[in-house]
């Protein structure tokens, strides 16, 4: 059972802000050959400013389409802020983020359209509750909005077959947002260029589309694939401890709130009477001989 009915509006939404995500995101190897690069620090604000609002345009669809109302909403704000609280206990240290099981198996759990927003509206809080919000922060909130979209589009499997489709899924998404997360600043690394550390990984721009790949590759193994790897593990371990309790909860929630509670048109033949095709005075008799009554 899914909480949030995705409907036109809504891919719609989640469509028109992963494309501004893969052009942010994308940009170096899209750039032609030659071109000046200019520091996100100075166009994040720019990206900030139109990837907030299509986020927002994401939940506003689902309202929209009737998938999303007051209860969904309200669960969906009590997983944020757990999210928002767990942020800080691994701070990123060696890589060790226990918040990526949570919108794994929020968006399996609830939905595709669901996990988008969890994942972005998580970065989103916990960022403002750090102190971490920075040039990073959209590309950090539409990549995690990746993860929980995917978890949601897994095949529908069940039991330990589940289990362990979450578990390789989590793994692999959560390293591969780190890798993605390296192209933020990736192009800009200049300083390093006179080292010969740097040879070969970082960003060249008249370079072709296939070596700078390589480059970036590189650059992603001899830097972060040190944090990038325990992500994935800790990640992978969380849900196969304590994932099938937790999707059991999230569907219990999602049975109990009835959130898309199915609509029955009762025929014209079998609705109760109305009031004036019932005797009043058999209505003043049930009434008013009652002894607790005053007439």
């Amino acid at each position: 059972m899914t909480a949030v009915r995705m409907g036109a509006w809504s891919w719609l939404a989640i469509i028109l802000a992963t494309v501004v995500g893969i052009l942010a995101f994308a940009w170096p190897f899209l750039a032609e050959p030659g071109s000046t690069a200019v520091a996100h620090a100075s166009d994040a604000p720019w990206v900030f400013a139109v990837l907030i609002p299509l986020i927002l345009a994401v939940v506003l669809a689902q309202v929209a389409d009737g998938g999303m109302d007051a209860k969904s909403i309200a669960v969906l704000g009590v997983l944020v802020a757990v999210i928002a609280a767990l942020r800080p206990l691994g701070a990123g240290t060696a890589g060790l983020e226990p918040i990526w099981f949570i919108i794994v198996l929020g968006g399996r759990a609830l939905g595709p359209g669901f996990g988008f927003a969890l994942g972005s509206l998580s970065l989103g809080a916990s960022a403002l509750i750090t102190g971490g919000v920075g040039p990073w922060l959209p590309f950090q909130m539409i990549a995690a909005a990746w993860v929980g979209l995917g978890a949601g589009l897994l095949p529908p499997l069940r039991g330990r077959a589940e289990i362990a489709m979450l578990a390789a899924y989590g793994l692999v998404a959560s390293m591969a947002f780190g890798l993605v997360m390296n192209l933020w600043f990736w192009p800009f690394l200049s300083g390093l260029e006179a080292t010969a550390y740097a040879d070969g990984i970082l960003f060249d721009p008249g370079a072709p589309v296939s070596d700078n790949l390589g480059r970036w590759l590189a650059f992603s193994l001899v830097t972060s694939l040190g944090w990038d790897i325990p992500r994935g593990v800790i990640t992978a371990v969380l849900i196969i401890v304590v994932g099938r309790s937790v999707l059991i909860a999230l569907h219990r929630t999602a049975r109990r709130a009835n959130f898309a509670p199915a609509v029955t048109f009762m025929p014209a033949a079998a609705a109760p009477a109305t009031l004036s095709e019932v005797d009043v005075r058999d209505v003043d008799a049930a009434v008013f001989d009652r002894p607790h009554v005053q007439r």
